[in-house]
């Protein structure tokens, strides 16, 4: 098993890094997002090395992320994983170093940070129309850094959860091979997964990751679609309500 969230993140790009890691539908917008290992690797990098070499954080600090399952919310928590933070996921607001947000989701203003990035969630990454007063756009400003992280490995006891509660990086892993598990997910498998019915990240992005499985995440899943989709995306395990 592997002791760290980015120990089960490289060695999932490391199996095949051309291959669809992450697959992401919106049926309400229709977008479709397809990134493979090297691709959301090159977002996660640049995500610690903002972290680290433009806010200057690091072990010990804590980022919020506040925001629903999408491929930008994987890269952020990988991110800032990788770079050594801890993730404070949405819940009762508390002050953090880092915020990560959306204009659109309510209560986002009530948590305190020296630094707060906002997203759109946009179809190509495309940046905000307005930025809100107070936030730097994300998808802009991330852009500016490397695409390789060289920073310190994280430790399997760091902390990697500090909200809703604390757990350590090898404690989170244990978390998602035992949700691994009860899901069905399996080695090699590509899953196909609803956010409604799944909307922790344990089970959409870090039990797939422990496991060695693909994801197909899909928002506003349109019910008409997913047989079609299931089939299209070579999909092994369906996840819905």
């Amino acid at each position: 098993m592997h002791t760290t969230i980015t120990q089960a993140f490289a060695a999932a790009v490391a199996r095949d890094p051309a291959a669809p890691l992450l697959t992401w539908y919106d049926d309400a917008t229709g977008d479709r997002t397809e990134l493979s290992g090297a691709t959301l690797d090159n977002w996660v990098s640049k995500t610690a090395n903002l972290m680290v070499d433009g806010l200057g954080l690091g072990a010990g600090d804590t980022a919020a992320v506040v925001l629903p399952p999408h491929w930008q919310t994987a890269a952020i928590v990988l991110g800032v994983s990788s770079a050594g933070l801890a993730v404070a996921l949405p819940g009762r607001p508390r002050p953090v170093d880092a915020l990560f947000t959306t204009p659109s989701l309510p209560g986002a203003e009530e948590w305190a940070a020296a630094d707060r990035y906002a997203t759109g969630l946009l179809p190509l990454a495309m940046p905000l129309r307005e930025v809100p007063p107070g936030f730097v756009d994300y998808v802009t400003e991330v852009r500016n850094y490397g695409d390789h992280f060289r920073g310190v490995p994280v430790a399997p006891d760091a902390l990697a959860l500090a909200a809703p509660i604390e757990l350590s990086h090898l404690a989170v892993l244990r978390t998602a091979t035992e949700r691994a598990a009860e899901l069905g997910l399996t080695t090699g498998d590509r899953a196909l997964i609803d956010t409604r019915a799944y909307p922790d990240p344990i089970d959409w992005l870090v039990a797939p990751l422990a496991v060695g499985a693909s994801v197909v995440l899909c928002a506003n899943l349109d019910p008409a679609k997913l047989d079609s989709r299931a089939a299209e995306e070579k999909v092994t395990l369906v996840l819905t309500a």
